[in-house]
């Protein structure tokens, strides 16, 4: 029988990272999830960021607005981050 984790009993582990450092490198990254968090609660909180993102890019189509498509892309990247996070907790196991 294999063991399944559920994101209940599962913490941001602090491994998703978003935001390229300078000259566009993937290394050193800007911001990193912070390690602790419930992991539902970082799921919900990715919910609404693409909510926002979804939102944007609408907007983005009709106004031709460059500086809502760098926001969108910056929202998805945080939402992608945290996803990432909650997806490393739950294969490494709970944090306790």
């Amino acid at each position: 029988m294999s063991s399944i984790t559920k994101t209940s009993d599962v913490q941001t582990s602090g491994v998703g990272t978003f935001g390229e450092g300078v000259e566009g490198k993937i290394t050193d990254r800007l911001f990193k999830v912070t390690p602790g968090h419930d992991a539902e609660y970082a799921l919900e909180q990715a919910t609404v960021l693409m909510s926002c993102v979804y939102k944007i890019t609408l907007a983005a189509g009709r106004e031709r607005g460059d500086e809502l498509v760098w926001a969108a892309h910056c929202l998805s990247g945080m939402a992608k981050a945290l996803v990432e996070d909650v997806a490393h907790g739950m294969m490494t196991g709970p944090l306790r």
